[in-house]
């Protein structure tokens, strides 16, 4: 009889265990997530193994619990081909999980079986809450168009490097695309540095700072009421709340000259617009990482202007990472700016 190595995990754990592994790309998908009591078992590739160990997972051997050997698109089109074949083909294959609610790009002409659509992606994909992101995000706030397909509960908790980040998918954008930059964050040495998030949200890159770089201070700043209720509650639900002080307003009005060891500006498209007071409360010496986007042949370019125009040629460009695709021939970069 065929084994595989399985991560046990109890079942308080699945909803933002499953997710995660799945996004790492960890779980053998031609074997099915089987129940021993109160745990689940969850089928790791082969090549997998030693990733899953390495995140804390205890890997048991067992026989294979052989699924079905459709990818769940294809099982999603079985269930729904009642539907007009033109529909059928424009149905999603790509989804984003955000704890144990699904996220999905519907088409105009899939919206009229929404409820239906949203209630097959549930069941095969075993989610509570299934989303249409209508619109992407809006307005200065970021806030996200949402439409709700099938279930009724919005609220979620997303488990990613250690960070626990609560939210309410109808109200609050979460870039899944920025993971390898929170990760980047969570893996900065920041002993004994006081940190600036100026654009700080529910606590996307001031969590992983504040548990685990050593930081003295996080100062965590967010403009959106929604999202700084989160930060609020995603601060206790990481335990730092001693390291993290949120702020509720615009970060052009953080008191204070020249403290910050560190800032960071994860914001775009208007960034350089707050070039200036992060200037101004950053200590010489200190780093800026400066989000924005640009043109993939002028990133280097625009950001050594912005700085230049801004510092009087006192910076030093670190380096420059790209974070993600933004639209077509446009990236999202970061750049590590000392600043002399």
């Amino acid at each position: 009889m065929k084994t595989i190595k399985y991560a046990g995990i109890t079942s308080s754990e699945a909803p933002d265990a499953i997710p995660y592994l799945t996004e790492l790309g960890v779980i053998d998908r031609s074997a099915k997530i089987c129940k021993d009591g109160d745990r689940r078992l969850i089928p790791i590739l082969p090549e997998k193994e030693d990733a899953a160990a390495e995140l804390g997972y205890k890997l048991i051997e067992c026989p294979v619990c052989t699924a079905d050997r459709k990818k769940p698109r294809e099982r999603i089109s079985d269930r729904l081909s009642d539907l007009p074949p033109e529909v059928i083909s424009l149905l999603p294959a790509k989804w984003e999980y955000a704890g144990d609610i699904v996220i999905i790009k519907l088409d105009r002409a899939c919206r009229p079986f929404g409820e239906r659509i949203g209630r097959a992606y549930a069941e095969i994909l075993g989610a509570k809450t299934v989303c249409a992101d209508a619109n992407g995000v809006e307005g200065e706030l970021r806030k996200p168009s949402t439409e709700i397909l099938y279930g009724n509960e919005t609220e979620s908790v997303r488990l990613e490097n250690g960070i626990f980040y609560g939210f309410d998918v109808s109200r609050i954008m979460f870039a899944s695309g920025n993971v390898s930059e929170r990760l980047r964050m969570k893996e900065l040495d920041c002993r004994g540095e006081t940190v600036v998030d100026m654009f700080a949200g529910i606590g996307y890159f001031a969590l992983p700072i504040a548990k685990f770089t050593g930081a003295r201070k996080v100062f965590a700043c967010e403009k959106n009421p929604d999202s700084y209720r989160y930060l609020i509650k995603n601060i206790a639900r990481n335990g730092v709340y001693g390291e993290i002080i949120p702020i509720l307003g615009d970060n052009r009005d953080i008191p204070g000259k020249n403290f910050a060891d560190r800032i960071i500006m994860g914001y775009v498209q208007t960034t350089s617009e707050f070039i200036p007071k992060a200037l101004s409360i950053v200590k010489t010496g200190g780093i800026i990482h400066y989000h924005d986007t640009f043109y993939t042949g002028e990133y280097q370019k625009r950001i050594n202007e912005i700085f230049g125009k801004n510092t009087g040629g006192r910076y030093e460009i670190e380096q420059i990472r790209e974070v993600k695709s933004f639209a077509p021939a446009v990236s999202h970069y970061v750049a590590d700016v000392k600043v002399l």
